[in-house]
């Protein structure tokens, strides 16, 4: 049996981190064997376009910062995520393409006919079983963020580009209601700690 995959998406600050690893226990006590990853990263490759791609210093075009989101996703698929869904484990992910679109389609202003066909091209229809849209403020997650570590190359634009990905992010789920489900970030965790317990019920009974 084909294992699942699971993303969680949401800006800087939104509390993904801090819920993947509580998401994966969940699954593990109902008897799945459950591998964590994230985007940019994920493979040896994978996570030194990470590196370039959050550096402070580095200036590129949007474009290509698009593309090699999508080529750190393409290595992603071919040596851990799919190798792992066939072998029936399930894969939580911190972010995925909901990202892309958020943060280089409607943050940076990338075409999104582009990204859809990218999408096309490098997932060939692979789509998460599930995502996790932890959505927040941007003003409440850059201080969140900013209490954490210092800003990277994203975390140091302006507010106007957190809220258009926040923004597109509501797009995406707006467009995919029966794949991503919204939670209120802003909540205390043990709320969004509950509402993950019950999504996780849901979907292994």
């Amino acid at each position: 049996m084909r294992g699942k995959f699971i993303t969680l998406e949401g800006i800087d600050g939104a509390g993904k981190s801090t819920h993947l690893a509580a998401l994966a226990d969940l699954l593990r006590e109902h008897g799945h064997v459950a591998r964590t990853t994230r985007e940019p990263g994920g493979t040896e490759l994978g996570e030194r376009l990470r590196a370039l791609l959050l550096d402070s210093a580095q200036v590129m075009h949007l474009e290509t910062e698009a593309m090699l989101m999508f080529a750190a996703r393409r290595e992603h698929l071919d040596k851990v995520i799919e190798p792992a869904l066939s072998k029936g484990e399930w894969v939580i992910c911190d972010r995925f393409t909901d990202a892309t679109f958020a943060y280089q389609g409607s943050g940076r202003g990338v075409d999104w006919a582009r990204l859809q066909l990218l999408e096309e091209w490098v997932q060939r229809g692979r789509q998460p079983d599930l995502t996790l849209l932890f959505d927040l403020a941007p003003a409440v997650g850059r201080a969140r963020a900013g209490r954490i570590k210092p800003p990277d190359r994203f975390e140091q634009e302006r507010d106007d580009f957190f809220e258009r990905v926040r923004a597109g992010y509501l797009r995406r789920a707006a467009e995919a209601r029966s794949r991503i489900r919204v939670i209120d970030a802003g909540a205390s965790i043990a709320d969004v700690r509950a509402q993950l317990v019950e999504i996780v019920n849901a979907i292994c009974l």
